[in-house]
């Protein structure tokens, strides 16, 4: 989530230790091919944007937590302040932290994306209006 202030705790990166601390990994939500967020989100508030990415509408947002606890990944987060959850989002197709990495250690690449749950969505989405109606 790009505020324009420094911010960690809301970050969307993740650093992993390995072997005693010797080592670190960054990681991010890997835009998983299951979505197990989407899937277990009960108001349909996390969506498929124009990049391909997983992307939580916050107006719909109830911030129950599921989709926290659903992704096997530990990359879905919850923001207290707001009451919502956030994810990377890709920042629409120009991630910030692949444009600032000193390193060139993150990188971004605009592959095609392939429609793994487009007959899934349409269905799931038309059940949860009706139901919300």
């Amino acid at each position: 989530m790009q505020t324009g202030e420094y911010q960690p705790a809301k970050s969307v990166i993740r650093v992993s230790p390995f072997e005693g601390h010797t080592s670190y990994a960054p990681y991010t939500c890997t835009q998983c091919a299951e979505g197990w967020c989407m899937t277990a989100c009960p108001v349909g508030a996390i969506t498929i944007n124009a990049v391909g990415a997983k992307d939580v509408l916050d107006d719909k947002c109830v911030g129950c937590k599921l989709c926290t606890i659903a992704c096997p990944y530990g990359t879905m987060f919850y923001d207290p302040g707001t009451r919502k959850a956030f994810k990377c989002n890709l920042c629409g197709g120009a991630p910030a932290c692949a444009e600032a990495c000193p390193t060139a250690a993150i990188t971004y690449e605009d592959v095609a994306t392939a429609d793994w749950l487009g007959d899934f969505a349409v269905e799931r989405t038309a059940r949860v209006l009706a139901e919300a109606r």
